[in-house]
């Protein structure tokens, strides 16, 4: 799917027709429209397919007048119910007086732009604008994982009276989303330096300090992400050792009660013999022996609990 935005006195609007200084929006394009970008631009075919690559690392590649910008975005997943946040690819192209977006997917923060919704936001200034995209994909990486830490509380609350493992494997998976967001982090930061130092697009002082704003962003964000990786792989250690735990505290209880209702059983089964026993011609033997098995088992209970081992 291919739309068209362009800036006119300060209002976003989408357009028909690709004009000088427009933003073309791909979202997963069709390999007609692949090949319409590629012989209406004359862009490398490579620079479209590159960020349709799931797997693609973030970088910087020119060809030409032609520059492409790969970074890693968040989003949320819907292929594993398990998984809630993954990243994706996003490919900037900048032409000479166009600027193309790509990804396999709708990007929220994107149709903020389409939207009118960030300020001093223009089609006509396209460095700008992928610095914009950079401020953005680095401020939602910081927003999900403040989403990720508020879910590893609830899951901690569960996990404090728990002996189940699904706690466990949901922390198993959020961490999988951290491990996700500090690669990805990692790799955009490798790629923001090479904007810096590089001079891959041209920069006015405005520019170089919202680059700058980013680049502490996401340096923020990585830190956010290993701190609650560790906080996480520490909390899973120490709950799997409370779930065992908790399972040792059930088991000594049924043993417990195993060892009480052991001696009212030998009783019953001693007497239950045939042969001569004492008392067996008593009246009322069947009360004293009653008796006297109850009676052992809450001796029996007095010790457990004054060993504390209920």
């Amino acid at each position: 799917m291919i739309k068209i935005y362009r800036t006119s006195n300060k209002v976003t609007k989408e357009i028909q027709r690709m004009k000088k200084n427009c933003w073309i929006q791909v979202t997963k394009p069709t390999e007609k429209e692949i090949h319409g970008l590629k012989d209406q631009f004359n862009i490398p075919i490579e620079f479209i397919r590159d960020p349709l690559d799931p797997h693609e690392r973030a970088r910087t590649e020119k060809e030409d007048n032609i520059t492409l910008i790969i970074i890693r975005i968040p989003k949320t997943s819907n292929a594993d119910p398990l998984i809630k946040y993954v990243t994706i690819p996003l490919g900037i192209i900048l032409l000479p007086d166009r600027i193309i977006t790509i990804c396999l997917s709708k990007i929220e923060f994107l149709e903020n732009f389409a939207n009118n919704l960030i300020k001093n936001f223009s089609t006509k200034k396209r460095s700008r604008f992928v610095l914009q995209i950079l401020h953005r994909t680095a401020i939602t990486f910081l927003n999900y994982l403040k989403d990720i830490n508020q879910q590893t509380s609830l899951v901690e609350k569960e996990l404090h009276q728990s002996m189940r493992n699904e706690e466990l494997i949901e922390l198993l998976y959020i961490e999988k989303s951290l491990v996700y967001f500090t690669t990805s982090l990692k790799s955009n930061e490798f790629m923001m330096e090479r904007l810096n130092n590089a001079r891959v697009i041209t920069m006015y002082e405005d520019d170089k300090d919202l680059l700058e704003d980013v680049i502490i962003e996401n340096k923020q964000a990585i830190e956010m992400a290993n701190i609650y990786s560790n906080i996480l792989s520490g909390m899973m250690d120490a709950f799997a050792s409370v779930i065992s735990n908790n399972l040792n505290i059930v088991m000594k209880f049924l043993t417990s009660i195993t060892i009480i209702l052991m001696i009212p059983t030998l009783v019953a089964s001693i007497y239950g013999m045939n042969i001569h026993l004492p008392l067996q011609n008593l009246s009322g033997s069947f009360i004293y022996l009653m008796i006297i098995s109850f009676g052992l088992s809450i001796i029996v209970v007095f010790i457990f609990l004054k060993r504390k081992i209920f």
